[in-house]
């Protein structure tokens, strides 16, 4: 397990997180450390804990949001997927037909050449 010291709103804090993700959690603390600076400007000195609970708030709004558009495009998607089946059934059945078509005018054909045949002889 790897060790880490991450500084938010000017404090250093000390983490742990498994061996390679120490760039990953740096990243995360940035992130969350910005939206307690924004935080900070816009409503002053309100107490860590308050900005803290503020920041979180945010982001899980942000993670509602994301979530609601990932549900919404899983269902896009799945719809799509559904008419691409029924469209490839369609056309699977449309190719059967014109194959059958086909075949069929093959015999005509093929029986009106031995007719046309037999009568030039």
């Amino acid at each position: 397990m790897a060790q880490v010291t991450v500084n938010i709103d000017g404090k250093a804090y000390r983490m742990a997180c498994e061996a390679g993700q120490e760039d990953h959690l740096f990243s995360l603390a940035a992130k969350f450390d910005s939206y307690i600076f924004n935080l900070r400007e816009q409503f002053g000195e309100i107490g860590d804990l308050r900005l803290t609970v503020m920041a979180g708030i945010m982001i899980m709004d942000e993670l509602s949001d994301l979530q609601a558009k990932l549900d919404a495009d899983s269902a896009e998607l799945t719809r799509l997927r559904g008419e691409a089946e029924t469209a490839g059934e369609t056309r699977a059945a449309h190719d059967d037909q014109v194959a059958e078509a086909l075949e069929s005018l093959a015999g005509r054909i093929s029986t009106l050449a031995k007719k046309v045949s037999g009568a030039e002889k």
